[in-house]
């Protein structure tokens, strides 16, 4: 996982042509930040961005959470949010684009975005050891087997 700086600041945001072109060949990415909110139930704020616009079935949403949960060691999951949504990206000073869960009404008409599938929760591991005693946010890019 990509180390983030105290500061990320988005030099430019991609336009909807490279954001296409630049998810080409992707298969998710898994972003890890400290949680922010008052009273957090757990230290991690994670966020899969699946590279699909479909809804997916809740079989298949749990599923993929067991994979992700089992895979990176997440645990105490609260506060799923799962759903298509929009998803920009920012140019920053790190070697990847950082993916931008665009939640706001005002920021989905503002910045150029695609849709994703989002899996956003809380959660806990001691994998993620930046995150939790440094504070930083970092994400890293998984690409489709050829």
């Amino acid at each position: 996982m990509q180390n983030a700086q105290k500061s990320l600041n988005a030099e430019r945001y991609l336009s909807e042509a490279e954001i296409h072109a630049h998810l080409e060949g992707v298969e998710y990415i898994i972003m890890a930040a400290p949680s922010v909110r008052e009273h957090a139930k757990a230290p991690l704020h994670i966020t899969l961005f699946l590279n699909t616009r479909e809804m997916l079935p809740p079989e298949i949403q749990e599923a993929v959470l067991n994979k992700f949960a089992s895979q990176f060691g997440l645990h105490d999951i609260s506060d799923l949010f799962s759903q298509p949504d929009a998803v920009g990206f920012a140019v920053t000073s790190m070697e990847t684009p950082m993916p931008l869960h665009l939640f706001k009404r005002e920021d989905k008409m503002r910045l150029p975005s695609t849709v994703m599938f989002i899996m956003d929760f809380e959660a806990d591991s001691d994998n993620f050891p930046e995150v939790k005693l440094q504070q930083l946010t970092g994400w890293t890019y998984a690409y489709e087997s050829e």
